[in-house]
Order: C-alpha cells, then sequence, then structure tokens
C-alpha cells in the first residue's frame, strides 16, 4: 500500500507561490499560526494523510515544538519532524524522540536533515563544511540508533561526536522511522547505513528511477533494504485544463525580479538536489514541463521541492502509480494553500487510487493497526 503525507507550512501559507527556502527567507501572506495549524492537520487526517512533514531551518517555525503543540488536536496523524543532527546532542535527540513517542502514542517519523548550506548552518553556530556535516551525520545517527537498540550505557568516540555512558531512562515504542535525503555521494552513504525511507525530490521517472537504483545498491553493500519516498506538490483538478489555470496563475503571480533574486541566493546553495532541481527549469518560464503532467514552475521562486504534478485527477493518479512502479511507496505532497488543496488531492486524487487497489485510508477501523506497525531497521 502507498503511503500519502502532507506538509505543514511553518512559515506561512498562500494561495500564490511563496519565494525563498533553502536557506532564504520565506514567510506567506497566510500567518502561521497554531489555529491555521490546526486546520491543516484536521485536514491532513480527515483526508488520510498518514503524517504531515514539518520543516526545519531559520525561515519557519521550530519543528519539535510545533508539533508536540498539536499533538492533542488530532487523532491519529502523524508527525514527521524534521531536524538538522549538528544542532543538538545525539542523546538529546533520542530523549525527545522517546518521549515525543510516550506522549503522541507513537506518532513520531523523524526527517534527518543535514544541511546543505554553510551560511546558515553558521547562523547557528555550525561551521564545519558540507563534507564533515555527513560524516557528523552518520556519528549522530551511529548514537540514536544505539541509545534506541540497547539498556546499557556505552560510550562512543567519533571524527566529531562522542559520548560517555549514554543510556536513555526508557526507550521509543515504536522506533521512529527515519526518513532521509540527499542526492551527493556522502548523502548516499548516510542513507545507506541508516535511512529506514530514503526520499528524492520530484524529478522525472527516469532520474528517479537512476537515483533509486544507485541507493538500492548501496544499502545492499550493507545487508538492508529501504523504503523510498519522493516529495512534490500537487495541482489536482476536475479535469485537465482546470488544474492548468491554476498553474497558469501561480506562473502569471511572479514577479520577474522576485524570480532572478531567488535564482541568485539559490544558486550559491551547496546542495546536489538543489543544482538538479534549478537544471529542470534554468531560470526559463516557457519551458517548464520537464515530464508528463510534472511542472516546474514552483521551483522557480522555492527552494527545495520546486516541482508539481499538473492534471486531472485522473492524470495526477497515474503519474503517482507510474511512480509507485519504480518502487516509490511514500508521497510527501503539498499544495498553494495546503488547506484547500488537502481537500482538492484528498476528494480527487486518493478515491481513485483506493479503487486501484493502491491505498486506502489509514484511520479508518482496520487500517490502523496496519500503518502503525514499525518498520524494519
Amino acid at each position: 500500500m502507498l503511503h500519502f503525507h502532507w506538509f505543514l507550512p511553518t512559515y506561512g501559507d498562500s494561495r500564490s507561490l511563496i519565494a525563498g527556502g533553502h536557506g532564504t527567507s520565506m514567510h506567506g501572506d497566510r500567518p502561521a499560526s497554531l489555529h491555521y495549524l490546526r486546520q491543516i492537520t484536521a485536514a491532513a487526517e480527515t483526508n488520510g494523510f498518514e503524517a504531515v512533514l514539518t520543516p526545519t531551518g531559520a525561515w519557519c517555525e521550530d519543528a519539535w515544538l510545533t508539533t508536540a503543540m498539536l499533538v492533542e488536536a488530532t487523532e491519529h496523524l502523524k508527525f514527521l519532524v524534521a531536524f538538522r543532527p549538528g544542532l543538538i546532542s545525539p542523546t538529546l535527540a533520542a530523549q525527545m524522540a522517546t518521549t515525543f513517542q510516550r506522549h503522541s502514542g507513537g506518532r513520531l517519523y523523524l526527517n534527518v536533515v543535514t544541511g546543505g548550506e554553510d551560511h546558515e548552518q553558521r547562523a547557528y553556530g555550525d561551521f564545519l563544511d558540507k563534507t564533515a556535516r555527513y560524516e557528523r551525520c552518520g556519528e549522530f545517527l551511529d548514537v540514536v540508533r544505539k541509545l534506541w537498540q540497547v539498556p546499557q550505557p556505552f560510550s562512543f568516540r567519533g571524527h566529531h561526536i562522542s559520548v560517555t555512558d549514554a543510556a536513555l531512562g526508557r526507550r521509543p515504542a515504536p522506533v521512529p522511522p527515519v526518513f532521509f535525503g540527499g542526492s551527493s555521494g556522502a548523502a548516499g552513504d548516510v542513507a545507506a547505513r541508516h535511512a529506514d525511507v530514503y526520499l528524492t525530490w520530484g524529478e522525472p521517472p527516469a532520474a528517479v528511477h537512476q537515483k533509486l537504483e544507485w541507493i538500492r545498491a548501496l544499502a545492499a553493500g550493507q545487508g538492508r533494504e529501504l523504503e523510498f519516498g519522493i516529495r512534490l506538490h500537487v495541482i489536482s483538478r476536475d479535469t485537465s485544463a482546470e488544474a492548468w489555470a491554476v498553474a497558469d496563475r501561480l506562473l502569471n503571480a511572479l514577479d520577474q525580479l522576485e524570480v532572478e533574486r531567488i535564482q541568485q541566493s539559490l544558486a550559491r546553495s551547496q546542495s546536489e538536489g538543489q543544482r538538479r532541481m534549478q537544471e529542470l527549469h534554468r531560470g526559463r518560464t516557457d519551458d517548464l514541463v520537464v515530464s508528463p503532467n510534472l511542472w516546474a514552475g514552483v521551483g522557480l521562486v522555492r527552494g527545495g521541492a520546486g516541482t508539481a504534478l499538473v492534471g486531472s485527477h485522473d492524470e495526477v493518479a497515474d503519474r503517482i502509480e507510474e511512480y509507485a512502479d519504480l518502487g516509490l511507496n511514500h508521497f510527501v505532497l503539498s499544495g498553494y494553500p495546503h488547506l484547500e488543496e488537502a481537500y482538492w488531492f484528498g476528494e480527487g486524487v486518493l478515491p481513485r487510487l483506493e479503487q486501484r487497489g493502491l491505498w486506502r485510508h489509514p484511520h479508518r477501523l482496520g487500517a490502523v493497526e496496519e500503518a502503525t506497525v514499525p518498520f524494519s531497521a
């Protein structure tokens, strides 16, 4: 069965594309108040999304605190909390995850973000370069995994992380799955060793297939098998013409000077994934359909995931099935605005996928137990 997750825009929301992200400041004209975020989580839970991804960075609210405040506003929805391992002790992170699992009833997923931008990391007091950050991330996850597995105190000494007599008073039940993405060689090595779900941004199917084969081979070398996920925006409507009209409206509302400013800012990114996103559109606004129903317009002003599935509900379902045939079973989606688009997708696409036997509502009676089965390590 496929798993669908929504996005929690803790920097704000809008009916237009929001510029920034990935080390660049951003905000929407709908403030990210708790009241509004509760509406989005309610829409996600109602429509059958399993979890909501909450971003991390200087340009958004803190993911741990925000999701902790939203747990009691939901019943079954899980929280895919993004965090950066270089900014927190591994023992404290393992303890926080354990506490979250206990008080939420096991509703935590973790998205480990190494951090692709030196300038943003330095603002947090982290002065390691990108290669060293991935080395540290691997050591960090070595410690966290062992803390979750063994009750006895242990010591660890690495190049970047060291702990002495580390132990937890209790271990998380279930152990939260680790989602991890990255397109560089260093990222692939960490994913192969530690990820439960490897995430990629939305590229054309052929490119995604190549990336998944790369990670599969690395994981096999570690004696492991991973699950795979993809991060996409969606514009799904009753007809294809209606969906593309929305995409055209979003594009026509962009200020060309703003596009140029954001592209200049993103050009300094050290992220291989960001480079691949920018190569899809190359700053142009006249050639944005990079694969059937895959539109690169979002990436003109938004860092990170920059592509959207655009089309009728049937067309979007077809594209999702195409990605699923490659081995993807987690789809982390978003739209503008996130509240309304959760219903367009939830009421339009998910029922079609259910009819095809690819999905069922995770919060219906009988589906909840299956959705909470722990991931394999």
